[in-house]
């Protein structure tokens, strides 16, 4: 019996040393604080952006409109943002891009005291921000070679999904808490705060070994970098197959959570708090999905995992689309979150691993364009609720996810074998 207690003990020792291994590098452990504050603000704006257009117009479609409004300038920037970061220093391109969203919150929340904002003054602003995260993230996603040695790079880009899951987890909590009992100008300065410390946080990551071939690509035609990138990612056919996947589960696991106000008001019959649970519940899932994908040890088929955990959003959704009773849903959220950030998290590594050091910006640019497409979900997914029932709508997107994996399943064996 004491030998396997010490077994178990030991075990567990392991696995929270092999999880959380990237984190006693010092640059990496900062960059990851710094994604902590800024995925707290976005997430908390998520929520407050949804609701405050709920509360100032009470039409599905413009609350959708409103969450796709930083789409346009990701998916016209996008690609110039991935080939930037092939070129510039993208320390520098993350810090300017997240002084800028802190500001424009700052903006909003000033309009709101004024009585000034409007829907438009919503839209502009995540007009505004769409265009500086299709900067950053590339940047953001392409740094993480360059922060820790490449057999940890999976463990790296976990983490970084972890966190982002910490912060679904509890910065719509927060977000909805100050919403309820502040209001929206104090949520709206708060996020600014959150957005402004991950700038200084930022300013303190020393990059140690700059990406090979900085200065060709210097001198290299802007427009020509972009087609090189396309082109390169189109050739390579795993790194292909694992954008378009990526594509699938973003127009429907990400878009339905946009009309998740309406759903919250029209079934369950809740307001902020209850929206902030779900939002959190999803949080809590993806935080253990991404944790568990920290831990994979390297004998593991990651390409099953990627392909499971799409199958697990997938009847997620399923689920949603038929329960009227707010725990259930919780439940569904939560099961929602692990295949979510399980599919996230070893996406961005596969890509990355698949990928030479010289187009990790660019490809990290074109899997960006899925974060401008997410929203962009969201308007068909809205105008069929309009046009039949939430309900149905949730069952669309289930049905094209799962049908989405089964191809990839059946017709790409490589992605299958990673």
């Amino acid at each position: 019996m004491s030998l396997g207690t010490s077994g178990i003990r030991s075990s567990g020792r392991n696995y929270a040393r092999r999880t959380f291994h990237s984190l006693s590098n010092p640059n990496y452990r900062k960059f990851w604080i710094s994604l902590i504050l800024l995925m707290a603000g976005i997430n908390m704006q998520q929520l407050a952006r949804g609701q405050l257009a709920w509360d100032l117009t009470g039409d599905v479609f413009m609350v959708a409109l409103v969450g796709a409004g930083f789409a346009p300038p990701i998916l016209i920037f996008g690609l110039f943002g991935g080939s930037l970061a092939d070129r510039w220093n993208r320390r520098r391109i993350i810090q300017y891009a997240q002084l800028i969203v802190s500001l424009v919150a700052l903006v909003v929340g000033v309009s709101i005291v004024t009585g000034w904002v409007s829907i438009w003054v919503l839209f502009g602003a995540a007009l505004t921000q769409g265009f500086c995260w299709s900067f950053m993230m590339p940047a953001r996603q392409a740094i993480i070679p360059q922060l820790v040695a490449e057999r940890e790079l999976t463990n790296a880009v976990a983490l970084n999904a972890s966190g982002m899951a910490l912060m679904t987890l509890a910065g719509p909590g927060i977000g909805g808490v100050a919403y309820a009992l502040l209001g929206p100008e104090a949520t709206y300065f708060l996020m600014s705060a959150m957005m402004f410390l991950a700038f200084v946080m930022m300013t303190r990551v020393s990059v140690a070994r700059p990406d090979a071939g900085r200065s060709r690509k210097d001198r290299e035609n802007i427009f020509n970098s972009i087609w090189d990138g396309l082109r390169y990612s189109y050739r390579n056919k795993t790194i292909s197959v694992l954008l378009l996947l990526t594509l699938a589960t973003t127009m429907t696991s990400q878009s339905f959570r946009s009309l998740m106000p309406a759903q919250v008001d029209l079934v369950f019959e809740g307001g902020p708090t209850q929206l902030g649970i779900l939002m959190s519940t999803i949080g809590v899932g993806a935080l253990v999905g991404s944790l568990f994908i920290a831990g994979l040890t390297e004998n593991v088929k990651r390409g099953i995992v990627l392909l499971a955990t799409g199958t697990i959003s997938a009847a997620a959704i399923f689920v949603s689309a038929f329960v009227s009773i707010f725990l259930i849903g919780t439940l569904a959220m939560f099961v929602l979150g692990i295949g979510d950030s399980g599919r996230r998290a070893l996406n961005s590594a596969l890509i990355l691993e698949q990928t030479d050091a010289e187009h990790r910006g660019r490809v990290m640019g074109i899997y960006m364009l899925n974060f401008g497409l997410r929203p962009i979900g969201a308007i068909p997914l809205g105008f069929l609720a309009e046009q039949t029932s939430l309900q149905a709508s949730f069952a669309v997107a289930s049905s094209v996810l799962f049908a989405s994996v089964a191809l990839v399943w059946l017709f790409a064996p490589r992605v299958r074998n990673l």
